[in-house]
């Protein structure tokens, strides 16, 4: 029997509260608000969002499900020959309160056409406002290891997928340490359909542990208010690229998406500092010298 879109829902659906209740734990205190919507033109989500807790200042675990009609603009953009379609996905952003806590996003969602045209997409990034070799290599080795469980092409090239996808152009400047990005991902040669969709929810279910690993290492650092205002710096950055480069917020905007699920990664605050340049042999300056591409975590 194949596999279904309704199945494939469900199992992200599922995934939403197990990682909410993941967070929740290693919070202790804050506990995510659910918000239930529809959309328009057809399907609808549950939006859950953190606030104000021990660990995390503003975080969102979104879980959607839509369907209905392209608009003419989108079917041209991505190629399409039809317009009829169904997204389903689970979309996070964490913004942590200590700047030595990083920021990580992660989205695992599948797409698919009324003509039967389907695809899998998502990955999992980081952005640490001070970036720690040894944390980075943590992070990128976990990654590297759900991969290669399936396929040892996978690392690599997700990984230069993610370093040139979250890139700020206008900064030149990656957004974080980067991860694994891929889209587009259907049955080949090599891959069935359902080997594909093992692979999407082993990246799903690599998150929690790996996030909780870093926030409990990280989350008890003293820091002090000019590590503060680097965070909201760093987290400026975050902004920028989510609302100029973006391809999710974007087509979320542009599918007549509910606003307030749309601009739940954005940090509840965030600094812009006219021509802001870090001290030379400070913290927030080696940060600087490891925003780059291609560096070679894992």
């Amino acid at each position: 029997m194949s596999l279904t879109k309704e199945e494939i829902a469900a199992w992200f659906r599922q995934l939403q509260l197990h990682i909410c209740s993941e967070l929740e734990a290693e919070d202790g205190k804050a506990k995510f608000k659910e918000d239930s919507w529809e959309r328009p033109g057809g399907g609808g989500g549950h939006t859950r969002v953190v606030q104000h807790g021990n660990v995390f200042e503003k975080g969102g675990v979104n879980f959607s499900a839509v369907h209905g009609q392209l608009a003419d603009n989108i079917v041209k953009a991505l190629g399409l020959d039809d317009n009829q379609f169904f997204a389903t996905g689970v979309s996070i952003v964490i913004h942590p309160i200590n700047p030595f806590v990083p920021i990580i996003h992660m989205n695992v969602r599948y797409f698919e056409l009324g003509d039967g045209t389907y695809w899998f997409g998502g990955g999992i990034d980081l952005t640490p406002h001070y970036i720690q070799e040894q944390d980075a290599r943590f992070f990128h080795q976990a990654l590297k290891n759900t991969c290669d469980r399936f396929d040892a092409s996978y690392y690599p090239e997700f990984k230069k997928w993610a370093d040139d996808y979250f890139f700020i152009k206008h900064r030149n400047e990656t957004r974080g340490i980067g991860g694994i990005f891929f889209d587009r991902l259907k049955e080949d040669e090599l891959h069935t359909k359902q080997q594909r969709w093992e692979f999407v929810k082993a990246v799903g279910e690599t998150f929690a542990p790996t996030y909780r690993a870093l926030v409990a290492k990280n989350k008890s650092a003293n820091y002090s208010d000019e590590n503060l205002r680097w965070r909201n710096v760093r987290r400026g950055r975050y902004v920028e690229f989510n609302l100029v480069y973006d391809k999710g917020t974007k087509f979320g905007l542009e599918t007549d998406g509910r606003i307030e699920s749309i601009l739940m990664s954005l940090p509840e605050t965030a600094s812009w500092v006219y021509n802001h340049q870090a001290e030379m042999d400070s913290l927030e300056h080696a940060t600087q010298q490891l925003l780059v591409k291609d560096l070679n975590w894992a």
